[in-house]
């Protein structure tokens, strides 16, 4: 699924990486602790989140993550903003709460990283 896909299944906004709405995300992970996603997250991720600090775009910076989305109406910190378009990592935001956004996206196909704890999903 691209980006711009997720951004319409979602009517998300855009607020970092308009350029980059072509991009291919094949699975999502969601979380509020960051530290869950880093142990669970793959590369080429798509991060769904209600936290809207910096440390969110670290984690997809660490990650290696194609973009994040920030549920329930958040808007990003300023500085938030600032360190995804210094790094190049696409942020949207939907007003959609955390559970119904995974079931959008997960209706129209996206997968999880994993499907149980201490598994890898294998997309081959």
């Amino acid at each position: 699924m691209k980006l711009r896909e997720v951004k319409e299944v979602l009517d998300a906004e855009v607020v970092v990486g308009h350029d980059q709405l072509d991009m291919e995300v094949e699975k999502g992970a969601c979380a509020d602790l960051m530290s869950d996603l880093l142990v669970y997250c793959q590369a080429g991720s798509l991060l769904l989140t209600g936290l809207t600090n910096h440390q969110v775009v670290r984690t997809a910076e660490v990650l290696d993550a194609a973009a994040v989305v920030m549920v329930r109406g958040k808007r990003p910190q300023p500085e938030t903003v600032k360190l995804a378009e210094e790094l190049h990592i696409p942020v949207l935001t939907t007003k959609y709460i955390l559970f119904e956004t995974v079931g959008r996206l997960y209706a129209k196909g996206m997968v999880g990283c994993i499907e149980k704890a201490g598994e890898e999903r294998d997309l081959s």
